[in-house]
């Protein structure tokens, strides 16, 4: 490998030609995501991609390049070609891995494979592993192969895998050792200035799917653990402190503290049904497609639907701490594993059992998912329902029971209790794999259909649930919240992760709580799935303070605004205008009017870097 300066280069243009493959196929397998590029355009994501690529070279350099050197210092004999052979092939191996579980991340999350991927993986094999089952994977596992032959045969043609030393004076070894080490090292840092490369570089582009080709998977995989595993700092410092500080606690001052009361009672039960996916494209009345849950429809005519509403992030662990705590989604990092931390955020579960209600939680799934069991158990849940806790037959799929299972036991649940009560049920039919107990309503083979299959498989669960309800004597005091976790891609896969579409969810209070004049209304204000504490605890005259990231959307004198983010970046949005923002990019990447004016862009921007600053800033002081 390294007997001349050419057997360096020789593996630097392995190397090199390897990565260009990999983005090759990143593009071919999402070509028709970059409708509307030019040649032009994909050629540009591998001139801003080669130096990612020649750092990541470089680093891969690094042993083969001091084995080499502490043998040739210290070894009689040469190091054996069969050495870096197996290297070469492990890495390539390693790369091609990689390249496949980043199409199906990019797939579902519309983000690179990153630290949270297998940090989820960790806590949660089981039900990680159920979330791909979607994913073509024999078609994944072909390209894989394809991949590692590929570079198999390419490193024969290319590669010198030879150790063979080419000096002997000691003086020599040395000044050709510090030249390879420091050649190497500059590369390594992919620039001589103070600060080194980041995900950045590859960035040139307003479409983001072509700024994430122009990176190099694994440099940015390896770059984002080791940000996640370092002592945890503020990534997001964009200004001054007390500057984001101000700005946030101003966008939240209401002009009077006021609200409608549109309930029947003061101290109601109360049920949120946290559905999984239930995305706005989904709901006819919200733009969505008709037929995927027609009970919703006929739910929307006997409630309260707020109309404008969006996810705090993208994933459960995200939603769930927005409903319950109020507390915004911290993009790289979710404060439900931190148990240390979760415990110091407020919940709707202790607010309502400090005054007097039972409360539970009821999912079909593991509730040791994602620390869920913990968060309830330090939040004074008196029950916990579970797949634990339910006979084995009950249990269908990965994800626990099926939601028609769940909603019966909550049924049987609330129909025992005698005090007033506070109740969480988290549906999960509605995920990756897509599996039903039955026959499918649509019958297209394809992921699309899968997932309005089980979208309507829960639209039904959820009829039935409230027709039986409504025979009990406890339904006419209780609302409902139906809200979701978070929106998905799915079913028209036309939203990508910095797309506001992807995050509009629906929100409906619902039930017999509810003052019959203001069944069949709708609420347009703009809001978050954070703002379902400030509301209903303003309808019940409980005080909010605690849930100071939340506002109440039923108080006409709310100033209308919502945040969301993903693992890249972020989102904020005024009435006038919406921009979403590439953390790692450092650039806007989504103007939703992008006719008007700049000063309404630059405030909805600056918004969104004071939110998210802020919001980082808590969740470490936490």
């Amino acid at each position: 490998m390294l007997r001349s300066l050419y057997s360096f280069i020789r593996f630097y243009i392995f190397w090199l030609l390897f990565f260009a493959l990999t983005r090759a196929t990143f593009e071919i397998y999402f070509l028709t995501k970059l409708h509307g590029t030019t040649f032009i355009d994909i050629v540009k994501t591998y001139l801003y991609g080669i130096r990612m690529d020649a750092s990541a070279t470089a680093y891969i350099a690094l042993i083969p390049l001091l084995v080499f050197i502490v043998n040739w210092f210290t070894g009689k004999k040469p190091v054996k070609p069969i050495w870096l052979k197996a290297y070469t092939w492990f890495c390539l191996f390693f790369i091609s891995f990689i390249a496949i579980i980043d199409l199906g991340i990019f797939t579902e999350w519309g983000a690179k494979v990153n630290f949270r991927a297998f940090d989820t993986l960790y806590n949660s094999p089981a039900e990680s592993m159920s979330s791909t089952a979607s994913s073509p994977i024999a078609l994944n596992f072909t390209i894989m192969a394809i991949l590692l032959v590929a570079g198999i045969v390419l490193s024969y043609f290319i590669l010198d895998h030879s150790f063979k030393k080419p000096v002997k004076s000691t003086t020599n070894k040395l000044i050709y050792s510090v030249l390879l080490v420091g050649f190497n090292f500059v590369i390594l840092r992919g620039t001589l200035s103070p600060d080194p490369i980041n995900q950045s570089a590859g960035y040139f582009s307003d479409n983001q799917l072509l700024d994430l080709s122009a990176q190099n998977t694994e440099w940015n995989l390896f770059n984002n653990v080791f940000e996640n595993l370092r002592k945890p700092y503020n990534p997001y410092l964009f200004l001054p402190a007390a500057d984001a500080k101000s700005i946030v606690a101003e966008t939240f001052k209401a002009q009077k503290d006021t609200t409608v009361n549109i309930l029947t009672t003061d101290k109601p039960n109360i049920v949120i049904i946290q559905m999984e996916s239930f995305t706005a494209d989904l709901i006819e009345s919200l733009g969505g497609e008709k037929g995927d849950a027609p009970n919703f429809e006929k739910f929307i005519k006997s409630g309260v639907l707020f109309n404008n509403i969006y996810s705090a992030g993208d994933r459960t662990d995200k939603g769930i701490i927005a409903i319950l705590s109020g507390f915004p989604s911290q993009a790289i990092r979710s404060i439900v594993i931190d148990t240390l931390k979760q415990r110091k955020l407020p919940s709707l579960m202790t607010e309502f059992k400090d005054k007097g209600y039972t409360t539970s939680y009821f999912y079909g799934g593991n509730s040791n998912y994602m620390n869920f069991h913990t968060y309830m158990a330090d939040h004074k849940t008196d029950h916990i329902i579970d797949e634990k806790t339910m006979q084995k037959s009950e249990v269908g799929t990965t994800w626990g029971a099926y939601d028609n299972i769940l909603f019966n036991k909550h049924i049987a649940y609330l129909d025992k209790q005698t005090k007033p009560f506070f109740s969480l049920l988290q549906t999960s039919t509605n995920h990756e794999p897509f599996l039903l107990p039955g026959a499918p309503h649509f019958k297209g083979k394809d992921v699309a259909d899968q997932f309005r299959s089980t979208a309507w498989f829960t639209d039904s669960c959820l009829n039935a649930y409230f027709e039986e309800a409504k025979k009990h004597s406890w339904y006419k005091n209780t609302l409902y919240i139906l809200v979701a976790d978070h929106g998905h891609r799915l079913p028209k896969s036309t939203a990508a992760a910095f797309d506001p579409a992807k995050y509009h969810i629906p929100l409906l209070f619902f039930g017999d709580a509810i003052k019959s004049e203001y069944r069949g209304t709708k609420v347009t204000k703009l809001g978050n799935q954070v703002d379902i504490a400030a509301t209903l605890l303003a309808q019940l005259n409980m005080p909010q303070q605690k849930f100071k990231w939340s506002k109440n959307l039923l108080n006409p004198y709310t100033p209308a605004f919502a945040f969301f983010d993903w693992d890249n970046g972020f989102g904020f949005m005024f009435p006038e205008q919406a921009v979403t923002y590439d953390s790692s990019g450092q650039q806007v990447i989504y103007r939703r009017n992008k006719n008007a004016d700049k000063v309404l862009t630059d405030k909805a921007l600056l918004h969104g870097k004071a939110f998210m600053q802020q919001i980082f800033t808590e969740y470490l002081a936490y």
